[in-house]
């Protein structure tokens, strides 16, 4: 066996390795969503065989306990209006500061990229006052908050992609007639749709799995709960938990993700290797 296909069986074994590692929790959660509750903890790792079974009982509980039918209806809302806002407004903020020079958009650029690193335990306290004095504590509201948190990794990759375009078809299409605005949507913004494709992937993820700026502005006591803060509700106190359902509604929120992903697959890989090319 040559050198070369040793480095690659090695790659293979361990990209086998971590496929497993992280596969695993999803399934020891569809294992365990099939489980009489009262076993889960007891024979966590067996097969939902015999009296392990439950059937679909801890799907029918969890979602009478949980409503979660109508908390996916306002994720999905939130989630898709703020990755379109995050998508227009960034990327429009991206090409402003890449193509007008100066250090006002020098500053801007660089507080962007400032807002990645700082936690959102530092502003959270802060971030839910605004919300109050904004009227903020609704799924629009929310959208906006998102917009805030996601501008900074959205603005970055953007910007990245804006330097790589030739400045020349900007200005060929000027030269046409277009204004700043028809250049940006008929030229710009085409191009820019595998980092769009990418920058949409990334926030998707976590406004939709995020559950403690949904907790703390939307809270439990109002009708525009979120999945994750639903099924936050099935963990009880005192150890009033129910395994079972809490377990099927995981699968279930995480149905939407992968087909999604499924969807996107082409775009993803595209977008990938236009930004290799592109680098």
């Amino acid at each position: 066996m040559t050198k070369r296909k040793k480095s690659n069986l090695l790659i293979y074994v361990i990209l086998c390795i971590v496929t497993v590692v992280v596969l695993f929790p999803l399934y020891f959660i569809i294992l365990n969503s099939f489980k009489g509750k009262f076993f889960i903890s007891k024979q966590p790792f067996e097969l939902p065989t015999g009296k392990l079974f439950a059937g679909i009982t801890n799907y029918v509980n969890g979602l009478e306990r949980t409503g979660l039918i109508q908390a996916a209806g306002w994720s999905l809302f939130i989630t898709i209006a703020s990755v379109a806002f995050i998508i227009l407004f960034t990327s429009m903020t991206a090409y402003y500061l890449t193509r007008v020079k100066g250090k006002t958009t020098s500053v801007l650029y660089y507080l962007f990229v400032f807002s990645m690193v700082v936690p959102f335990q530092m502003v959270m306290f802060t971030m839910t006052d605004l919300a109050d004095k904004f009227h903020l504590r609704n799924p629009l509201g929310m959208c906006i908050l998102y917009l805030g948190f996601g501008a900074g990794l959205s603005v970055f990759m953007f910007a990245g992609f804006v330097k790589s375009i030739p400045i020349e078809m900007e200005e060929a299409a000027m030269i046409d007639g277009c204004t700043p605005l028809q250049t940006y949507f008929r030229v710009v913004f085409p191009i820019l749709k595998p980092t769009a494709i990418t920058v949409a992937i990334l926030n998707e993820k976590w406004i939709w799995n995020v559950f403690l700026l949904p907790y703390l502005v939307i809270g439990i006591s109002t009708k525009y709960k979120t999945i994750p803060v639903v099924i936050q509700m099935l963990v009880g106190t005192n150890g009033n938990k129910d395994m079972g359902a809490l377990m099927a509604m995981l699968v279930l929120s995480v149905v939407p993700i992968i087909i999604f992903y499924m969807t996107c697959q082409k775009y993803i890989i595209e977008g990938v290797v236009a930004g290799a090319v592109k680098g």
